[in-house]
């Protein structure tokens, strides 16, 4: 199995993720109404909705990308954005992005190199050969197509160490091989300590947590466990029981 790298440096534990009451708006288009999201360490989490249900601008907000509109977002106690929480955090993109002049390999060692990665040649050899792109290494992700695209992300998000892992979308694209190795890795992070938060409709990952946060048009309706209640149906609808809003009990 791959060894996932946490953070040495983790702050002390408080919550993983706080969401304070952030909202998010466009001029006068609201994203996201306001929202709280309290995270402990060491959970896994699937956030599910519909497009435009707000689920990559909340995680582009955790992540220190993007600005709340109001509201504030800390990270093991530090704010969204800062350098320790930076440090503490790996975002894995829905659509992933990469240097045109360098190989994947080349990306690997950029990555690993800057956040202290010892040894990051084997873990950079273990994750390409988890994924099935050792063979590609020395190509230039930027030509992949979308799932190799994707298992590249992938790979780049787990080479460096990490306490919090957000990741928006990462199972479309993949083929069925590619799916049973990210769910490993998630896996593999979570029993590392880490917490794991995953934008996702792929009940694969979705039967693998304890606890679903689910938006709809910029609300959110549901957040609470998956005991007795109809996952599959949440994931269709973001709703466990006809109209619901608020927290689940």
């Amino acid at each position: 199995m791959v060894r996932t790298h946490k953070n040495i440096h983790a702050p002390a534990p408080a919550s993983a993720l706080h969401v304070n009451n952030i909202s998010k708006s466009y001029g006068t288009s609201p994203a996201l109404d306001p929202i709280t999201i309290e995270v402990s360490p060491g959970e896994r989490i699937a956030l599910i909705g519909h497009n435009g249900s707000g689920k990559t601008t909340i995680m582009r907000i955790a992540a220190g990308l993007l600005d709340a509109s109001e509201g504030t977002v800390s990270i093991y106690g530090q704010a969204s954005g800062s350098l320790p929480a930076r440090a503490s955090l790996s975002f894995i993109a829905d659509q992933p992005t990469f240097y045109d002049d360098l190989t994947l390999w080349e990306h690997m060692e950029y990555v690993a190199r800057l956040h202290g990665v010892e040894d990051w040649e084997q873990t950079a050899a273990d994750l390409l050969g988890h994924l099935g792109l050792y063979d590609r290494a020395d190509d230039m992700p930027n030509r992949f197509s979308r799932g190799l695209k994707q298992k590249s992300a992938i790979a780049l998000g787990f080479i460096r160490p990490f306490d919090l892992l957000l990741v928006d979308e990462p199972f479309v694209g993949l083929d069925a091989s590619g799916k049973e190795a990210l769910l490993e890795l998630l896996a593999s992070a979570t029993d590392n300590g880490s917490t794991v938060i995953v934008a996702t409709h792929e009940l694969s990952f979705v039967h693998t947590v304890k606890r679903v946060i689910a938006l709809r048009d910029g609300r959110l309706v549901y957040d609470g466990a998956t005991d007795g209640i109809d996952v599959d149906r949440l994931v269709r609808t973001e709703d466990p029981a006809g109209e619901h809003d608020g927290e689940g009990k």
